[in-house]
C-alpha cells in the first residue's frame, strides 16, 4: 500500500490526522506502527487548539525520524532538520495557504462552537483527508530528495 492510501485508511478509521501521517511512514523508518500512533496521538487538531495543523505534525514527526538531530556536537544534523522542517512548511503553507489549523478550516476548533461549525460542515471528514493527502505528498518528495 502506499503512503497516501495508508494515511487516509488511517485517518478514515478515526485515528488523528497526526497520527495518520506519521504511522504511514513509521514501519519504513524503524519505528513498530503501535508506536508511531501511540506518539501522534495528542497532535491531532492542532494539537487540540486548532495551532499546526496535525497533518503537518505528523508530517514533521516523519521527517525528524528520518533526519532529527540527536548527538551531541552534530550540527549538520540539526541544521538538515531545521532545512527540512523549513521546506516542509513552506510547501505545505504554499499548497493550501496555511499551517495553521484553525485558518485551515476557517474556525476556531478550541471552542466547541468551532468544533460544531467543523462538525456540521463535514470538515474533519471532507475537508481534512485532503490537509493528510498533501502532508504525505510534500513528506515523499521530501524523503526523495
Amino acid at each position: 500500500m502506499d503512503y497516501v492510501n495508508k494515511a487516509l485508511e488511517l485517518f478514515a478509521s478515526k485515528f488523528h490526522c497526526s497520527q495518520a501521517v506519521f504511522a504511514a511512514f513509521s514501519e519504513e523508518l524503524g519505528l513498530p506502527e503501535e508506536q508511531a500512533l501511540k506518539i501522534g496521538s495528542c497532535f491531532g487538531s492542532g494539537m487540540r487548539k486548532g495551532e499546526v495543523c496535525g497533518a503537518c505534525t505528523g508530517a514533521l514527526m516523519v521527517l525528524g525520524l528520518k533526519y532529527g538531530h540527536f548527538k551531541v556536537g552534530d550540527l549538520e544534523s540539526k541544521l538538515k532538520t531545521d532545512e527540512v522542517s523549513d521546506k516542509f512548511l513552506d510547501e505545505f503553507k504554499q499548497q493550501n495557504g496555511s499551517y495553521l489549523c484553525n485558518d485551515l478550516l476557517k474556525c476556531d476548533i478550541s471552542t466547541d462552537l468551532g468544533v460544531n461549525y467543523a462538525l456540521e460542515n463535514n470538515l474533519f471528514t471532507e475537508f481534512c483527508p485532503k490537509m493528510v493527502e498533501s502532508a504525505v505528498k510534500i513528506t515523499e518528495k521530501l524523503l526523495e530528495e
